[in-house]
């Protein structure tokens, strides 16, 4: 598995991922798990042509994704983004070799209360993220490469 980070971002693929956190782990492929993403003819170009010249970009759905994240190949530095904490929870569940996951953008909605600025979320996604972070995984929460990183054990809501 080369996946080089496992990152939780709303927006999915935008400057800041393309920018900072690719050149920081050199990444050649972004995996995009996402049902409705998937599913959308318009947004799945719009992310593909979001992405530098050369660099691999797949956008699944769910169960595809799953696979792809399994079986990616060892050759390519890969980053996997989902929207939500639940995605990233069926991915680790799966069997995903996560180490660390970064917790990027979650927008307001109602239920969420802010975590860091660009950061905010519910109770039940506060729950899911600790779930993964009994598994083992170092789950925090960190916009750009070179902003503020708070750990997910000082997160309170």
């Amino acid at each position: 598995m080369s996946v080089v980070l496992y990152r939780i971002d709303d927006r999915l693929i935008h400057g800041q991922v393309m920018t900072g956190w690719s050149r920081l782990y050199d990444a050649q492929r972004i995996i995009v798990v996402d049902n409705e993403t998937a599913e959308n003819s318009f947004l799945r170009q719009v992310m593909e042509m979001s992405v530098p010249r050369g660099m691999d970009v797949k956008i699944l759905n769910e169960e595809e994704g799953m696979k792809a994240v399994l079986s990616d190949s060892e050759e390519m530095k890969t980053i996997v983004l989902t929207k939500t904490p639940q995605a990233m929870k069926k991915l680790l569940d799966a069997g995903a070799d996560m180490k660390q996951l970064n917790v990027g953008g979650m927008g307001y909605v109602a239920g969420r209360k802010r975590v860091l600025r660009n950061i905010q979320m519910s109770s039940e996604e506060l729950d899911i993220l600790n779930k993964i972070a009994e598994k083992g995984v170092e789950v925090f929460c960190q916009i750009v490469p070179d902003g503020k990183r708070i750990e997910l054990s000082k997160v309170k809501l």
